[in-house]
């Protein structure tokens, strides 16, 4: 009866085990299943880290192209201000030159009436040394036809070749001033056409200055779209790498987790292979005792 109770205890023994070990085959097989999950979450943790680095170095550069990019539009800016004030500049010397031009016309105008009054002026000297000579030669006749009045005759013409003489200076001087009224009016439409030729010069540069102006606003507006294209990526980019870090956080989290139950499965199998250790002796002790 000793033994029979001790074989079925034995039986009740080896079925325990047997079912211990299945429980124990069962229970590494899920620490195999956890170890292989582990593995492949350290292999995406690691991409993970290799994936944001490269984001980092990514963004890093973004940054750097951000930087040119505000740089070469702060340099665009103040080009575009310099533009404005040389414009400006321009637009007030292009004010300046049509005031000279029209002042330049004013006196030529002036200077043409004042001509034109001179010519009236040798005009009337012309007709009245006409009729001069004309009373000198009625008063040569007179001359030949009255010899009694010879004296008061000649007194006369002396008088009327001084008269002459006054007029013709006077004639001679009104012609040179004529001259140089002439002279200073060509000089005068000179300057007007040099100052005609500066002013179309002006224009076009105002127009190019214009053009180039037009240009550094398609690309300062270019180079303002290009930039918030690059902040909303770089948003993008912060977002994803926000997003990165929180599954990062929440693997990390899960490795912990699986950390710990593989230590307290870990703290299992050392109980029961004390527990096996244990059954060993035991079983070894009764087959002692039954031999």
């Amino acid at each position: 009866s000793i033994i029979r109770r001790q074989r079925q205890e034995l039986k009740l023994l080896i079925a325990e085990l047997k079912d211990r070990d299945r429980e124990l085959n069962d229970m590494v097989a899920v620490h195999e299943r956890h170890i292989q999950a582990w593995e492949d979450d350290r292999q995406k943790i690691l991409s993970l880290a290799e994936r944001c680095s490269l984001l980092t170095s990514e963004l890093n550069e973004r940054n750097a192209v951000i930087k040119s990019l505000t740089k070469k539009l702060r340099v665009l800016e103040t080009q575009h201000n310099d533009s404005k004030i040389t414009i400006e500049n321009t637009q007030q010397k292009f004010k300046e030159l049509i005031q000279k031009v029209t002042d330049s016309s004013v006196q030529c105008q002036a200077l043409e009436e004042k001509n034109q009054s001179l010519h009236c002026s040798v005009l009337e000297l012309s007709a009245k040394t006409g009729q001069l000579q004309a009373r000198e030669q009625e008063l040569l006749t007179m001359l030949q036809l009255k010899d009694k009045a010879l004296i008061e005759t000649t007194d006369q013409i002396t008088e009327v070749t001084s008269r002459f003489k006054t007029l013709e200076s006077a004639l001679h001087a009104a012609k040179l001033e004529e001259f140089s009224r002439n002279r200073e009016q060509q000089d005068l439409r000179l300057t007007l056409n040099d100052v005609v030729v500066q002013v179309n010069k002006m224009k076009d540069i105002l127009s190019e200055k214009m053009k180039e102006s037009s240009s550094h606003q398609e690309e300062i507006s270019h180079l303002k779209h290009e930039n918030g294209c690059l902040r909303s990526e770089l948003l993008l980019a912060v977002e994803e790498a926000q997003r990165k870090d929180q599954l990062y956080q929440f693997t990390k989290s899960k490795q912990a987790r699986i950390e710990k139950e593989l230590s307290s499965l870990r703290q299992v199998c050392v109980k029961q292979k004390q527990d096996l250790n244990f059954l060993h002796i035991n079983l070894d002790s009764s087959e002692e005792s039954r031999q």
